[in-house]
């Protein structure tokens, strides 16, 4: 259970860094982007292509993964959602637009996975990273890949960006300031075209350095993306729409239900539940919605510091 406990908490992080992307672009533009699992899966893909063509090591070019993933973003918005927003489209529009996106995308990375097997002679429709990570060393006998600690420090790192870019930066208030009251900000002289196009990136960006950080763990093919939505959109939405810490924490909190949970399940009940696996995202924000539907971003934290640690003083 511990190497699966290890697998989920890398896979948690990754998921948290996508999830957190999603909820950038929705607080900022109103617009759920279908296509956010495809950015994941073209950070994903951005990590083995380098990797084979230079080979090294997987980790010089997380980076890059995310850094296309931004590209990509800005792409998006540009091509499709700056001009339904000036039209002043609705959620549904603007929604299913990003579905549009997604197939693209998606015949991208089948042509992208072929150009590489015809002209590298590569195996980009079936690929396995995880045997190039290196070992922190061992936990009660079970080996500890790298991923792990690198997947945490990183979402420490772009947690604490986050918070100093949002806090401290003009450039991070005027983005708030937008969100809360975009025809506000322009009145006081914020350009939202800029903000909207800086969340896209953001947005994006976030999406392809998760694909890249779960690039490490899973096998790659170009479905990737498909597997990876439903979770990504319920950390998202558990974690609450409008609270970017909110959906790293349910990121964390789906990623860790999803792999622990089908564990316990599978030893439990047998492997045949394993393919069920996607519904406990599913289930986990159904039961959300139900009970606190503002999701974690909502919850009155700092009250639920002070019962636990202060007596409820």
């Amino acid at each position: 259970m511990i190497d699966v406990l290890l697998t989920a908490i890398a896979y948690s992080s990754g998921l948290a860094l996508a999830a957190a992307g999603i909820t950038i672009i929705y607080m900022s533009t109103g617009t759920f982007n279908f296509a956010h699992a495809s950015f994941t899966a073209w950070g994903f893909y951005v990590v083995f292509s380098l990797f084979s063509l230079m080979k090294g090591s997987p980790y010089y070019y997380m980076i890059l993964g995310g850094l296309f993933g931004g590209v990509l973003g800005i792409a998006t918005y540009y091509i499709v959602n700056r001009w339904l927003l000036r039209a002043g489209a609705d959620m549904v529009t603007l929604m299913m637009s990003t579905l549009g996106v997604d197939l693209v995308l998606f015949a991208a990375i089948n042509i992208f996975a072929d150009y590489l097997t015809y002209t590298y002679h590569f195996n980009p429709r079936l690929f396995v990273l995880s045997s190039y990570d290196f070992k922190l060393g061992s936990l009660y006998g079970i080996p500890v890949s790298g991923i792990v600690l690198v997947s945490i420090i990183i979402v420490v790192i772009i947690i604490a960006i986050l918070q100093l870019f949002l806090t401290r930066t003009k450039m991070g208030i005027a983005m708030r300031a937008t969100i809360e009251n975009a025809m506000l900000a322009t009145v006081l002289g914020i350009n939202p075209e800029l903000i909207y196009v800086l969340s896209w990136f953001l947005g994006g960006f976030l999406g392809g350095l998760g694909g890249a950080i779960l690039s490490l763990l899973f096998t790659g093919t170009p479905n990737i993306g498909m597997l990876l939505i439903v979770p990504e959109f319920a950390a998202s939405i558990v974690g609450g729409l409008y609270s970017v810490f909110g959906s790293l924490l349910g990121g964390f909190l789906i990623g860790i239900s999803q792999k622990v949970g089908i564990a316990l399940l599978g030893k439990w009940l047998g492997g045949w539940i394993i393919v069920y696996e996607p519904l406990i995202p599913l289930l986990i924000m159904a039961v959300t919605l139900l009970i606190y539907p503002k999701g974690l971003g909502g919850l009155p934290w700092g009250k639920i510091y002070k019962r636990l640690f202060k007596g409820g003083e």
